[in-house]
């Protein structure tokens, strides 16, 4: 399903960058004991750029390029006990291509995003060190 729902982001050559929310989203979806730290930050940043500071796909990318030029020590939070997303890649895939499925990665990474919400204040805190991306309270 992975490679079915990246293929058709990465078809659609979009300015935005859809892609790198799929990345981002199925990298905190499946995060656990055998991921890799800096997987789970990045994806937890790129999440946090995308739904709470409106960045698109290009930007977050150039988000991350410009943390692992930081060459740090990647901490990532714990996983939450209860996940509920609910959306995961096969409700995205069943979406219609186009308008409707792109809605559904944006509902997907919504939902990944509220799972994680212990994380917010140190995901926050990295965007503002590393990226001078201010957090305005919500």
């Amino acid at each position: 399903m992975y490679n079915e729902l990246a293929f058709y982001t990465l078809e659609l050559r979009d300015p935005e960058f859809i892609h790198q929310h799929v990345v981002d989203a199925f990298a905190v979806q499946h995060a656990g004991r055998e991921s890799k730290p800096i997987a789970v930050v990045f994806g937890l940043v790129g999440l946090y750029l995308h739904l709470e500071k409106g960045f698109t796909g290009r930007q977050v990318q150039r988000a991350h390029m410009e943390m692992a030029r930081k060459h740090r020590q990647w901490i990532a939070p714990p996983a939450p006990e209860n996940r509920r997303a609910g959306i995961g890649m096969a409700e995205v895939l069943t979406a219609a291509a186009g308008a409707e499925r792109d809605a559904m990665i944006r509902r997907w990474c919504e939902a990944v995003w509220r799972d994680w919400e212990h994380a917010r204040p140190a995901i926050a805190g990295l965007a503002r060190d590393l990226l001078g991306v201010e957090d305005h309270v919500r």
